[in-house]
């Protein structure tokens, strides 16, 4: 290719590498734009084919038009297409058409629609091996020739867009796995919290209102008709879900036979009670599935909380599901409000809130580091530890940090605990390298995303770690997906500014923000921990195990290191091994544990690994005593 053809490639490849779902089309169309000046066409197009249905759809064009209703050139399907136009179905190389007299009946058709008398066109295919995925098309009003170098171009420009409409595609299908339960199609409980946290944010129309469902006895549907016909019936009754609750209500399902509704419009507590109860009545209709008329009831618990008054979308779910719990107490079939009674639960909260600035100025050894192991699946060795705080209450005992941490955010002090924290792990761990603790070993330390845009906290964590003479190396410091997204830019220049000390970052609980795959490949991150709502029931949920699969492999394409958390079942972790994911942390392997206990650990370097069952280890027992059982490969395979 000549100089100039060389330019405009790498000028569109720059342009395309910025690509996202969110604004593929408007990059697209600065493209063609550009391509339309270099190239001295009057018209530039990209359409994408469904292959599902037949069809192109037009995706960018330059010059725009002016929008019309419906568009008659937006969606094409290709048995309605033209003979010329039908050829991009399956177009694997370059397609031009002159002003010809092999082409006149396409060029009177084209006259007849645009009163141009003659054009050439230049048709490039999108390829995904041997898919074609779309077309790239350029049209110039009159006669051009189209020289081999200049179809060699442009085939390198459709190659950089079916790359973005493959990175697309990838990246939608991962957000929709992660934001979408996999049998019926409702969202799930990541993105259920997303919708609360937006609207229980101050200045929101209130109350927002939440009724939790709970199919009654669905048990007897999977023991007497099979699993099938279960999921058949929760299938049936999530429809019936949508269409009770509205067209603009949220409605998610949580796992099992638990669903969530969030009404489109502020309700109260009692009006949202007495739309508990009608939806109970209505609800309860039978169903015919697999040859049987079923007919199951509903429990159903309701909460509602201000927009602005500190109630998070954890705290109304939790109200709800107490009352849920109060609705099924009386055998089911009921709605009941969450009530007074409940509220003794909420007096944590006051609690904490008024004296944990105290503790944290005057008392801090009332807060205790405990350690998380973190293990090497394929070994028992420890390769790391987190550092979590706990609170020695003198009246409530123990709290772990659900019952503080996202109180002290609130109230401004989550810098100054995390500081205190870090200082107290670095200090341990140190005295723990001094003792003989293998070099190689990692500290992991939890950061809020205060701290993280916090001016100075570069500078904090340097001088700490030169306080307990701890290389950089020694230290991973864990973020939270969501603070990459809403501060993205400050988030960046703190954590290119830790990479410069040389510590390690991970981003914590990977899979349920909503964009921070766009971030990957600026971001200075060396690990992806995935989230344990995934991991729970991994080796069991389909669903699970199809974005445990797509991070994992995200991970490997980034070069970046995967860990799971919340692994507590021997299928988990052999699931994790078999997708080569080799690196975990749960209570499968060990729950937190003090100072000296954690000391203890990393003097004995490994845990004990035990992948079987319950009924093996009996049955291994039975044959004469406990062998250590190997992870052994899963043959289980998802459904979709």
């Amino acid at each position: 290719m000549s100089g100039r053809l060389d330019e405009m490639v790498t000028a569109v490849a720059a342009e395309l590498m910025g690509g996202t779902a969110v604004n593929a089309a408007a990059v697209s169309e600065r493209v063609l734009a550009d391509l339309t000046k270099r190239l001295s066409v009057d018209v530039c197009f990209l359409r994408y084919n469904d292959h599902d249905i037949r069809a192109t759809r037009l995706i960018a064009e330059w010059p725009p038009r002016e929008p019309v209703q419906p568009d008659p050139i937006g969606l094409v399907y290709f048995a309605d297409a033209d003979p010329i136009f039908a050829r991009a179905e399956y177009l694997k190389e370059p397609d031009v058409l002159r002003p010809e007299p092999a082409n006149a009946d396409y060029q009177r058709r084209i006259e007849e629609g645009t009163a141009v008398p003659e054009t050439s066109l230049a048709c490039v295919p999108l390829l995904s091996g041997d898919l074609t995925t779309g077309t790239l098309g350029f049209v110039k009003f009159g006669d051009r020739e189209w020289l081999p170098e200049e179809l060699t171009a442009l085939q390198a420009v459709a190659t950089l867009f079916a790359q973005l409409q493959a990175r697309i595609t990838a990246e939608e299908k991962l957000h929709y796995l992660a934001e979408h339960d996999d049998l019926t199609g409702l969202v799930n409980r990541s993105a259920l919290i997303g919708h609360l946290d937006a609207r229980l944010a101050a200045g929101r129309p209130g109350p927002v209102a939440v009724l939790f469902f709970d199919l009654d006895r669905l048990k007897a549907v999977n023991d007497y008709l099979g699993h099938g016909a279960g999921d058949a019936f929760l299938v049936s009754f999530a429809n019936r879900l949508v269409a009770q609750a509205g067209p603009d209500a949220i409605c998610a399902r949580l796992g099992g036979d638990e669903f969530v509704v969030v009404p489109a419009e502020p309700m109260t507590l009692e009006e949202a009670h007495d739309f508990g109860r009608r939806m109970r009545v209505d609800l309860h209709s039978p169903e015919v599935i697999a040859g049987e008329t079923l007919m199951r009831t509903v429990s159903i618990g309701v909460a509602a909380g201000e927009p602005g008054s500190g109630v998070s979308s954890s705290d109304l779910l939790r109200r709800a599901d107490q009352a849920l719990l109060t609705a099924k107490k009386g055998g089911g079939n009921n709605a009941a409000a969450f009530s007074v009674d409940l509220e003794r639960a909420f007096d944590l909260r006051h609690d904490v809130e008024l004296h944990l600035g105290e503790v944290i100025q005057h008392d801090p050894g009332a807060l205790v580091v405990h350690y998380l192991p973190e293990v090497d699946m394929r070994t028992g060795e420890i390769v790391a530890t987190e550092a979590l705080v706990r609170w020695q209450h003198p009246t409530r005992g123990l709290l772990l940090p659900g019952a503080f941490i996202g109180i002290a955010e609130s109230i401004n002090l989550a810098g100054e605990l995390g500081r205190l924290v870090m200082r107290a792990a670095c200090r341990e761990f140190s005295g723990w390298l001094a003792d003989g603790m293998p070099p190689d070993v990692v500290l992991n330390v939890n950061v809020s995303p205060v701290q993280l845009v916090t001016d100075g906290f570069v500078d904090t964590v340097a001088s700490t770690l030169d306080e307990f003479g701890l290389d950089g190396s020694m230290i991973c410091l864990e973020i939270t997906e969501s603070v990459v997204v809403q501060d993205g830019d400050a988030s960046r220049i703190t954590l290119n500014g830790l990479k410069d000390v040389g510590v390690r970052i991970a981003i914590d609980d990977f899979g349920t923000g909503y964009s921070v795959l766009s971030h990957l490949k600026n971001l200075p991150v060396d690990i992806l921990k995935i989230d344990k709502g995934f991991v729970l029931e991994l080796g069991e949920n389909d669903s699970d195990f199809a974005i445990v699969r797509a991070t994992v492999a995200l991970a490997d394409s980034f070069g970046l290191d995967v860990v799971a958390e919340g692994v507590e079942t021997p299928a988990a972790a052999l699931t994790l091994l078999e997708l080569g994911c080799h690196r975990a942390q749960g209570y499968l392997f060990s729950r937190p544990v003090d100072g000296p206990a954690m000391r203890r650990l990393l003097a004995n370097g490994q845990l004990p690994l035990d992948f079987s069952t319950p009924a093996e280890r009996h049955r291994a027992q039975l044959k004469g005593g406990r062998r250590r059982w190997l992870p052994r490969r899963v043959l289980r395979a998802p459904h979709f």
